[in-house]
């Protein structure tokens, strides 16, 4: 939920959102792409067509209390906490891929069953 709202947030941030025009091609989008990965992890790509990160911003963008939002509107523990749950708990993966004026792509991956902790 937290991924799906930062990029709803950097959409509304970007410079492509204008709520006053009709929708276009290049329009803010959100596309969300599931699929089985290798029989064993279900993927989730989270993809936008926002203005894209720097490779310092996407680099810093999992550590804790970093935000690239502005005061009183972010804590910057969202992505840490979801990095920690999705590799901790889930024993998966969580990446980002962005670059400027491409974008932003979340790719989580876990693994369809959770290995029996208690063997």
């Amino acid at each position: 939920m937290n991924i799906l709202c930062n990029a709803i947030d950097a959409l509304e941030d970007s410079s492509k959102f204008d709520p006053l025009s009709p929708p276009t091609q290049d329009s803010p989008k959100i596309m969300i792409h599931t699929e089985v990965a290798d029989h064993q992890r279900v993927r989730i790509k989270f993809s936008d067509n926002g203005d894209g990160m720097t490779e310092a911003t996407r680099h810093r963008s999992f550590d804790p209390f970093f935000t690239t939002k502005p005061i009183g509107k972010g804590t910057g523990m969202g992505l840490s906490i979801s990095y920690q749950v999705i590799t901790g708990k889930h024993k998966g993966s969580l990446q980002c891929i962005s670059s400027p004026g491409q974008g932003a792509t979340f790719v989580l991956e876990i693994p369809i069953r959770q290995q029996d902790q208690f063997v």
